[in-house]
């Protein structure tokens, strides 16, 4: 198994145990009785711990390598998705979505890092690649959630059979992970306690963000809108997911050698482009047929603009990359799990279909900042990668 392949799975494996949650929030929803506006609430403790994992846990993780920090992170989160449904109540739950929120925001980081270092190993992007294998992870979970719903097989005996295999596998490919060297021009300086955006990372950070609310839109609340709008069978339903997750997993596993010979920043323009079509499709789609396809287009749309950014933060030579990165990854990752809260507000009061209409706006002024992604001049030591440069 090749090294990189390795920090790959790290991604595949937290999105299959926080996916088969996810996938099943409508079920978790009906088991705690609570409306809209309090599920999302509940989603907020887990915000909460992953912008408590990307301040505090970047020293941590240099120091720990990353070996044991993806034995530790994936292990502990798999472990926290697993345990929530067996919880009581939506109270005693809460816990439980910040612990896991902690180790959710402490693997974005090394995983990030990771892959930046690999992709300087290499020569060539595969930034893209490794957030494809955590969509594909979420499609894979997605479907196989639509089936248990259908089934009648609970989310408690779910969440354990995702837990089992995660571990098992998780076991024997975390074991031949070794650190990566940082890059040739990599900050010397040692990482901070704390990781906070400076002024020149915000660009990046609205258009890492915009994508990752309308995927936490689309996750987070895809089921719950065919439900609640069309009143579709649950397998039909959980298809909104599966789909969404497949089409981001195709965009972003396909996307690295588009970015190599066209450059960032207008991929990306063309991604947020249609990002916005495919959730104006699910805001006012007339037939459940219609919102699939929506969900499907906003996927393709979402998949490579997160990890175009974060390329980006990677090589800004200001700060040591993993400081860069995990301040990028507190807007990103807090729009990702606080941003769906504030939609089920919405949809409580407003309509769900209307929820859908907010993130819009945010897609739009992402359009307006996407110079940030402009390819530097080739730095030395650094390979050049096709006509994009470094």
């Amino acid at each position: 198994m090749k090294p990189h392949h390795r920090i790959f799975f790290i991604q595949f494996a937290v999105a299959v145990s926080l996916g088969a949650l996810l996938s099943r929030l409508a079920d978790l929803q009906v088991k705690f009785a609570l409306t809209e506006g309090e599920l999302g609430v509940l989603l907020v403790a887990m915000s909460s711990g992953v912008l408590f994992g990307l301040t505090f846990s970047v020293r941590l993780i240099e120091r720990l390598g990353a070996r044991s920090t993806a034995f530790a992170t994936v292990f502990g989160a798999a472990s926290l998705f697993a345990a929530i449904p067996w919880m009581p109540s939506a109270l005693a739950a809460a816990p439980l979505f910040f612990l896991a929120g902690i180790f959710t925001g402490a693997f974005e980081i090394n995983a990030n890092i990771e892959t930046d270092r690999h992709e300087a190993l290499l020569g060539y992007r595969i930034m893209s690649r490794a957030h494809g294998m955590w969509s594909l992870g979420f499609c894979l979970t997605a479907f196989v959630a639509a089936g248990m719903r259908q089934a009648g097989i609970s989310i408690e005996i779910h969440g354990l059979i995702v837990l089992a295999a995660v571990l098992i596998s998780g076991t024997i490919v975390f074991s031949g992970i070794a650190n990566a060297p940082k890059r040739p021009d990599a900050h010397p300086g040692d990482a901070s306690h704390i990781a906070l955006p400076t002024l020149g990372l915000m660009p990046l950070c609205l258009i890492a963000a915009a994508p990752l609310l309308a995927e936490g839109a689309s996750v987070d609340w895809s089921t719950i809108y065919m439900r609640d709008v069309f009143a579709v069978e649950p397998f039909i339903g959980g298809l909104s997911v599966a789909i969404f997750s497949l089409t981001i997993a195709i965009g972003r596993l396909a996307m690295d050698p588009i970015v190599d010979r066209f450059n960032p920043r207008p991929v990306a323009i063309a991604l947020l482009a249609l990002t916005t079509v495919g959730l104006i499709m699910v805001a006012t789609a007339p037939h459940p047929a219609i919102a699939l396809l929506g969900f499907g287009l906003t996927g393709i749309g979402c998949s490579s603009v997160y990890p175009l950014a974060i390329s980006a933060a990677a090589r800004r030579t200001d700060r040591p990359a993993s400081v860069n990165v995990a301040a990028l990854g507190q807007t990103t990752f807090v729009v990702f799990f606080a941003g769906p809260p504030l939609l089920g507000f919405i949809a409580e009061h407003f309509g769900i279909r209307i929820s859908y209409w907010t993130v819009v706006p945010l897609i739009l002024a992402a359009l307006f900042v996407t110079k940030a992604l402009a390819p530097a001049a080739r730095r030395i030591g650094e390979p050049e990668l096709g006509r994009q440069g470094a």
